[in-house]
């Protein structure tokens, strides 16, 4: 049934499919209908972070960008659901068009631009939390905030999310926002990482309550780069490493037009790059620090082997919209039959 609904919405301009679909699951939820049209997903509880997760498969940031929409989505079978990025201040994003379907592969092309309401927005959404499993939130960085202060941003968003959140993430990975990506590397990333855990540690203080931070990294990364990344991340205390966002390359999507458009590429052809990174963080990792595996999930066998790979948890994103829920019961299925 969710294909010939897809296809139906696929007729609409990309990010206006996005956002009448996010109504249409908001208002089944609001009606309790998701529960009477889903099959259950089993339990498969595993703990990450302190946290235990209801199972393994969670929504990536970015579907539910200002958190309008998480308990709509949660009441799908997500073991976890991450909500964002958000800003301290709202912002427009990028100029439109900026999402692009290749629907040929499984693909998908977005220059947002972190569009969303802003942290305060956010927050009174989360204040209305329904959805039972695990909320994560995404933080970010205003684009008009010069990278040298790009701290001060991600310390503004931790402040305020923090008691309503389970865990953090702190994107500096996306594509989108100008030399975001420059946060990840070297003295930059330790300074950020520096700051953030002195944050939490003042947080923890003042609400009694220990709230883990991840790191959400790209994937155009080679060897050396991804090894110097982790031993910044073991060597600052962060708590989880999110391993991938979009790609800046276009492998298995060059013979489309639309690969021509500027943007991180997410789906089908990100997936091998993806399992790469996981592959070498885990080699430099092992148990010290977990992995959550996201990108190019679009069946059970993929969601398996972002596991095998290396990962403890997955998110799903651009393979949830071209597959629908099955996609999530698919995945958790696949992922408990690795451990019988």
């Amino acid at each position: 049934m969710y294909s010939h609904i897809r296809d139906l919405l696929f007729k609409l301009d990309a990010e206006t499919s996005h956002e009448f679909s996010l109504d249409l699951i908001g208002a089944a939820e609001r009606l309790q209908l998701i529960s009477l049209c889903l099959p259950t997903i089993s339990a498969n509880p595993v703990e990450v972070m302190g946290i235990t997760f209801p199972n393994p498969v969670g929504l990536a940031a970015g579907l539910d960008k200002n958190g309008d929409y998480f308990n709509a989505l949660g009441a799908m079978g997500f073991g976890f659901v991450e909500i964002g990025t958000i800003t301290p201040k709202p912002q427009a994003g990028n100029p439109k068009p900026r999402l692009f379907r290749i629907p040929e592969a499984q693909a998908i092309i977005n220059r947002m631009g972190f569009n969303n309401k802003g942290v305060d927005h956010l927050v009174e959404q989360v204040k209305r939390r329904r959805y039972k499993g695990v909320l994560g939130i995404n933080i970010g960085k205003n684009a008009t905030t010069p990278v040298e202060n790009a701290a001060d941003d991600y310390v503004i968003c931790m402040q305020k999310v923090y008691e309503h959140a389970d865990y953090i993430t702190v994107n500096v990975s996306s594509p989108n926002t100008h030399g975001l990506r420059d946060l990840q590397f070297g003295d930059s990333l330790n300074r950020l990482l520096e700051t953030i855990k002195k944050e939490q540690g003042k947080l923890q203080a003042e609400h009694g309550r220990y709230v883990p931070v991840a790191v959400k990294i790209a994937p155009d990364m080679d060897g050396d780069a991804v090894a110097q990344v982790a031993h910044s991340l073991l060597a600052q205390g962060i708590d989880g490493v999110i391993a991938t966002n979009t790609t800046i390359g276009r492998e298995g999507v060059e013979d489309y037009k639309t690969s021509a458009e500027t943007g991180g590429l997410s789906g089908l052809p990100v997936r091998d790059k993806s399992t790469r990174v996981i592959h070498a963080l885990y080699a430099e990792l092992g148990e010290k620090l977990p992995i959550i595996g996201v990108g190019g999930i679009t069946d059970g066998a993929s969601a398996a082997e972002k596991i095998k790979a290396g990962a403890k948890l997955v998110q799903v994103y651009s393979g949830f919209i071209y597959r629908g829920p099955a996609l999530i019961r698919e995945s958790a299925e696949a992922i408990a039959a690795l451990k019988g």
